[in-house]
């Protein structure tokens, strides 16, 4: 696996937009996104969604996988 971001194509409510997440994030997000029964578009839209302007979306991304595991871990 490589630490290095890479880059990868969503769309987010009808608009096409890349991500630049580590392979274990998005191995993880996509992991998430399975174990909710959702395509990874719409998980991305909904974190896209609640994430406030102080943040970009891969930071989102991040958070939203770290607080997922943690909160399946406690």
């Amino acid at each position: 696996m490589s630490s290095r971001p890479v880059k990868r194509s969503l769309t987010l409510r009808g608009h096409r937009t890349s991500v630049s997440l580590e392979d274990a994030f998005w191995t993880a997000f996509r992991e998430i996104a399975a174990a909710q029964g959702k395509p990874l578009n719409q998980l991305a839209a909904e974190i896209d969604e609640a994430r406030g302007v102080e943040s970009g979306l891969a930071s989102a991304i991040r958070v939203y996988v770290l607080n997922w595991y943690r909160g399946r871990a406690g």
